[in-house]
């Protein structure tokens, strides 16, 4: 059995955190590591973290996710590699199925689940009224069934699942694009370019809040943002991501 490193980036989202961590404990296999990366959060979560005994990373100012989760990776010693978002709450089965997934083809480089809240191919509908009924819907939705798995070409880094080989090939996420968006396309068309494919399991279903630290430092603020990097993407590439959407 591979060991999984869980990597979840944070910034003043305590009350997201306990709730994610609380999910990842309930519903994951024992072999595991949760590494949380605080990015100079002032609401107490690195105080948290030390008390629960999770691994911690404390970074003295807000360095964004991509430089977060690379501070993670380094630190990290799992065969499968998680990055996961700390406003997600995962649900039963939902990383064995992803690893069954990353594991079926040595040519499979970055897998994610579905969910409730995300842009393109992983957005589903399932009608819930609280998360409680959430969780119902997913462990009947997450049975592992490699007929659910399918070829993509971008996958949302809200929950990114692959294997350190990936990593030691294609290297760490690019921080030009701190504090966020796009790099995980970015990562995903690295990982295209030396030939891995990748896959959305339509068989690994968890929640997500949806953008909410951004959410938390305004709209406006986060849509100059997204069009900035989005510009930055284009010039790095040539290519338009939202072509791979």
């Amino acid at each position: 059995m591979t060991k999984a490193s869980i990597i979840i980036p944070t910034y003043n989202g305590l009350d997201l955190l306990q709730r994610c961590v609380q999910s990842i404990r309930r519903h994951t296999e024992p072999l595991h590591e949760i590494i949380v990366v605080d990015n100079g959060s002032g609401d107490g979560t690195a105080l948290w973290c030390l008390r629960e005994k999770l691994t911690l990373v404390s970074l003295p100012r807000n360095e964004g996710f991509p430089a977060a989760c690379n501070r993670g990776l380094l630190l990290s010693s799992g065969d499968t590699i998680v990055l996961l978002n700390n406003d997600t709450v995962v649900t039963p089965n939902w990383l064995g199925n992803l690893s069954s997934a990353l594991y079926s083809d040595s040519n499979i480089g970055i897998v994610g689940p579905v969910t409730n809240y995300a842009s393109g191919s992983q957005q589903v509908h399932y009608p819930f009224e609280d998360l409680e009924e959430f969780q119902r819907i997913a462990e009947a939705v997450n049975v592992s069934d490699r007929a659910k798995w399918k070829r993509v070409e971008r996958i949302v880094g809200l929950c990114f699942v692959f294997r350190r080989e990936l990593m030691e090939k294609i290297g760490l996420l690019d921080e030009r694009f701190s504090p966020g968006h796009y790099e995980d396309d970015d990562y995903c068309l690295r990982a295209r370019l030396h030939g891995f494919g990748l896959l959305v399991c339509h068989d690994a279903l968890i929640y997500h809040e949806g953008s909410a630290s951004f959410k938390r430092e305004g709209s406006l603020q986060q849509s100059l943002l997204v069009e900035r990097n989005y510009r930055m993407f284009i010039d790095k590439w040539q290519l338009d991501p939202r072509a791979f959407v």
